[in-house]
């Protein structure tokens, strides 16, 4: 059954969701928010990835972006597939994982690494007011978790760069 939420325009601007299987919290670690962060600088380089907006949470990352070189739906593809055996890899190679059977039993089945839910929930920014209300329910997700009093104060989004104007953790695209 096709998805209502597909890019149908490549060189078009999305918002987009990736969430973890079952909503696991692996993201409360730094080294697999890097790794996430680390593939999307690579694709920023290497494959034409502009960010326009982005948050890490616990168990899923929203992210505007689009692609001025390669179709984004084959990034988007790309990005998930590398982050999942790499953070998988991560968390078997990580001794201090306290958590790591119980990670690896539930993103690993018989040797298959489930680590994303299938799709992405792209939906197609065409104005600036939705843009804006998007890249605000981006800023205010650790907010609205009650992790943080203020957008800025979160360390795994570009609220910095956009609302403070310092230079953050990825290289932004003003849309």
């Amino acid at each position: 059954m096709a998805s209502a939420y597909t890019i149908k325009d490549e060189l078009g601007t999305y918002y987009a969701t990736f969430t973890v299987t079952q909503w696991i919290d692996v993201f409360t670690r730094q080294d697999y928010v890097n790794i996430f962060l680390d593939s999307l600088r690579h694709c920023q380089k290497k494959k034409g990835l502009l960010i326009c907006a982005w948050v890490v949470m616990t168990n899923h990352v929203h992210l505007i972006l689009r692609s001025e070189k390669e179709p984004l739906s084959d990034i988007i593809r790309d990005i998930k597939k590398y982050t999942s055996t790499q953070i998988v890899k991560a968390i078997e190679d990580n001794p201090k994982e306290s958590r790591k059977k119980w990670l690896l039993w539930l993103l690993k089945n018989e040797g298959k690494i489930t680590f994303w839910q299938a799709g992405y929930h792209g939906e197609e920014i065409l104005t600036a007011k939705f843009m804006q209300t998007k890249v605000n329910y981006i800023h205010n997700n650790p907010v609205r978790a009650g992790w943080v009093e203020k957008p800025t104060d979160y360390l795994n989004s570009s609220a910095k760069d956009i609302l403070k104007g310092e230079k953050g953790k990825l290289d932004l695209y003003e849309f």
